[in-house]
């Protein structure tokens, strides 16, 4: 069987750290990862770099316009300045954005040829362009907060992994999911592999998410976490793959947001600290109607249980 070799070429080599318990590859996600796709790339890169290389792509277009015209020699461009490059340049911006001021206009057939060519080309970079900025400003997008650890302590008599989300919008996330996976090194029949389990939930669901979420696992005999301790965690290279998706009220959209805990990460025997408080409400007579409210100060806050 004949194999292709432009594959591995392409993608010879993805590197793989693995430091203080945390696995990185490289370039993952990352919008420089996309310079053979051009497409992605627009999608991907931030909104400077999305601005500089749509301006130098129509300098450069507009420049190899002008030296086009120019070829033509004296004539080609009426009342413009012979072999005068900013002209040319000039009258090429003016036929790409259909300015037309009157001033510059075609002087022969070649010229005449030109033009038409460039209102073409025009037309679909245009069209291109606008396709891509509505790509990237009509792109859902979720403003999820994770907390940045994830705590192990007993909750309801069993040993129970707990971290918290929060939607930062204070607008409604509808039939909301949350998903945990497990990923993890293990030695099979002498081969090394990275396997991946899903962590079942008590609570996977919330049918109006808009303030907080503490997913709750229960490290039972049915968890692939239970018995191992912090350090078969770091040694396994370990990763908890948080993936919470639903539909944003606002825009009527799906959204996603994921984050990943490592080995390092996980706190064992503490608890997060409360943030939801209750007061008297000074503005009834008895005193004893109540206002409840969050603190996000210590939405990342534990304290280490006695």
């Amino acid at each position: 069987m004949k194999i292709d070799s432009r594959w591995p070429r392409r993608l010879s080599k993805v590197r793989i750290h693995v430091q203080d318990g945390r696995f990185r590859i490289s370039g993952l996600g990352g919008w420089y990862s996309y310079w053979r796709d051009p497409y992605y790339l627009m999608l991907t890169i931030p909104w400077q770099g999305f601005a500089v290389i749509t301006v130098v792509v129509y300098v450069l277009a507009n420049a190899a316009a002008a030296l086009l015209f120019l070829l033509g020699g004296e004539g080609t461009i009426a009342n413009a300045r012979p072999g005068s490059f900013l002209d040319a340049f000039f009258f090429s911006v003016q036929t790409s954005a259909s300015i037309g001021y009157g001033v510059m206009s075609p002087g022969n057939t070649y010229a005449h040829i030109l033009v038409t060519l460039e209102a073409v080309i025009s037309i679909v970079g245009i069209a291109v362009l606008t396709g891509l900025a509505y790509a990237r400003f009509s792109r859902p997008t979720a403003k999820v907060m994770f907390s940045k650890v994830a705590v192990i302590s007993d909750f309801a008599r069993t040993p129970t992994l707990m971290f918290r989300a929060a939607n930062e919008r204070r607008n409604q996330i509808l039939e909301a999911q949350m998903r945990l996976y497990l990923a993890i090194d293990e030695n099979l029949e002498g081969r090394m592999m990275r396997r991946f389990y899903e962590l079942a939930l008590q609570r996977d669901r919330n049918p109006n998410f808009f303030l907080t979420w503490t997913a709750l696992h229960s490290v039972d005999t049915k968890s692939p976490l239970y018995g191992l301790d912090q350090s078969a965690l770091l040694q396994k290279n370990i990763a908890l793959i948080v993936s919470l998706s639903g539909i944003d009220q606002t825009v009527a959209q799906a959204i996603h947001a994921r984050h990943t805990y490592y080995a390092p990460d996980l706190l064992w025997n503490h608890d997060f600290k409360d943030i939801i408080h209750a007061v008297p409400d000074s503005d009834t007579e008895d005193g004893e109607a109540v206002i409840r409210y969050i603190d996000f100060s210590d939405f990342h806050e534990v304290k280490q249980k006695d």
